[in-house]
C-alpha cells in the first residue's frame, strides 16, 4: 500500500485562527454579516487571499453566494498565484488531501490525472508547501459546502491561453465550481488604491485580458479565467470592493480586495 500524503496547514495561526472552534466561529460571523447576494448561480468566484482580518469580509461576500446551491457543488477547481516558489505553468501539489483546522479536503485524483495530460501542468510540492493563496480559501469552502473534492493549482509563469486550456479541461457541469484567488493593488496610498482598484474591477467586468500584476497579484490565473469567461459568455457581477484601510489596516499603504461572481447565461 502506497503512503498517503497530506499537505498540512502553512498559515494557520497567521492568516486565520488555528483553533477549529475559533476558525468556524470567525467564518460564521463573516458570512452572517456579508451582504446577501440574490441572483444567479455561480460558476466562477474571484476572491482575495490575505489574512482574514484584512480580506475575510470581502471573501465572505463571494462565499455567501454559494449557500443556496451548496448541496450541488461536488468539486472545486482552485487556482491561485505562487508567492514563494517560481514555477513554469500550473503546479499540482502531489498530495492526496489538504488539511486545515476544520479537517481534510480530498484532492480529486480523477481530475488530477485529467489535467496532467496537458504539458503546462506539473507537480511541485514545494510550490504548495508554504503557499497561502490557495490555503486560505479552504476553511471558507469547508464551512459552506457539505462535501467536495479539490483540484488545487498554483499558477506561475503561464499564458492566459495555457490557463484557459486547463480550465476548459475541467469546466465540468453544475457540480463544478471554479475559484480564482487574487488580491488587487499592493501598498499604494488609500485614495490611489481606490482609483486603481476601481479601474481594475471595471476591466474584470469587461473580461479585459490586459490586467497586469500591478493591478492584481493573481493576474495570470485571472486572465486565463477571463478568456474562458468570454468563450462561455459568463455574466460578471462585482460583489464587494474594499481594501485593508477599510478593514483592519492603516490607510498609508493598503492592499486592495474584491469579490466577483461569474454565472452562466440563463442561470
Amino acid at each position: 500500500m502506497s503512503q498517503r500524503f497530506v499537505r498540512t496547514p502553512a498559515v494557520a495561526g497567521l492568516f486565520y485562527p488555528a483553533d477549529a472552534a475559533l476558525l468556524a466561529a470567525s467564518i460564521t460571523n463573516m458570512l452572517s454579516v456579508a451582504a446577501e447576494q440574490a441572483g444567479q448561480r455561480p460558476k466562477v468566484l474571484v476572491v482575495p487571499h490575505a489574512g482574514y482580518r484584512y480580506s475575510g469580509p470581502i471573501a465572505a461576500s463571494a462565499y455567501r453566494c454559494l449557500q443556496p446551491w451548496a448541496d450541488q457543488f461536488q468539486r472545486v477547481v482552485l487556482l491561485g498565484p505562487v508567492h514563494r516558489v517560481a514555477v513554469r505553468g500550473l503546479a499540482l501539489p502531489g498530495c492526496d488531501a489538504f488539511q486545515t483546522p476544520l479537517g481534510e479536503v480530498p484532492v480529486d485524483a480523477e481530475w488530477v490525472a485529467r489535467v496532467m495530460r496537458l504539458p503546462q501542468v506539473t507537480i511541485s510540492p514545494a510550490a504548495h508547501a508554504h503557499e497561502h493563496s490557495l490555503e486560505v480559501q479552504l476553511p471558507f469552502l469547508q464551512a459552506v459546502l457539505p462535501t467536495f473534492s479539490l483540484l488545487p493549482l498554483a499558477v506561475g509563469n503561464a499564458s492566459a491561453a495555457e490557463v484557459s486550456e486547463v480550465l476548459e479541461c475541467v469546466w465540468g457541469g453544475p457540480e463544478t465550481l471554479l475559484l480564482i484567488s487574487t488580491d488587487l493593488s499592493h501598498y499604494l496610498p488609500y485614495l490611489a488604491a481606490k482609483t486603481l482598484d476601481r479601474q481594475t474591477c471595471d476591466a474584470i467586468l469587461q473580461c479585459d485580458l490586459a490586467i497586469d500584476h500591478e493591478q492584481a497579484c493573481g493576474a495570470t490565473p485571472l486572465r486565463g479565467m477571463l478568456m474562458s469567461a468570454r468563450q462561455h459568455q459568463l455574466q460578471a457581477r462585482l460583489l464587494d470592493l474594499r481594501n485593508s484601510g477599510d478593514t483592519a489596516g492603516s490607510k498609508d499603504k493598503v492592499v486592495g480586495y474584491a469579490a466577483f461572481r461569474f454565472s452562466e447565461p440563463g442561470q
